[in-house]
């Protein structure tokens, strides 16, 4: 995956993100719930994107 479309998809998830913080009012544990849950999506689909993320699951203890 070229490396602009890595970078777009993170604008637009970042000011997405930032939209629904700054104005949909929900609780802060709910805020936070949700930011978690956005940054854990973005970093696995990154790791996907770059190729690592087979390496990481393929990973022995």
């Amino acid at each position: 995956m070229p490396l602009v479309n890595v970078v777009l998809v993170l604008i637009v998830v970042g000011v997405l993100l930032w939209l629904i913080n700054t104005y949909i009012p929900m609780a802060s544990a709910i805020k936070t719930i949700l930011n978690v849950v956005v940054v854990v999506a973005v970093v696995v689909w990154v790791l996907q994107a770059a190729g690592l993320w087979g390496r990481i699951t393929s990973y022995k203890l």
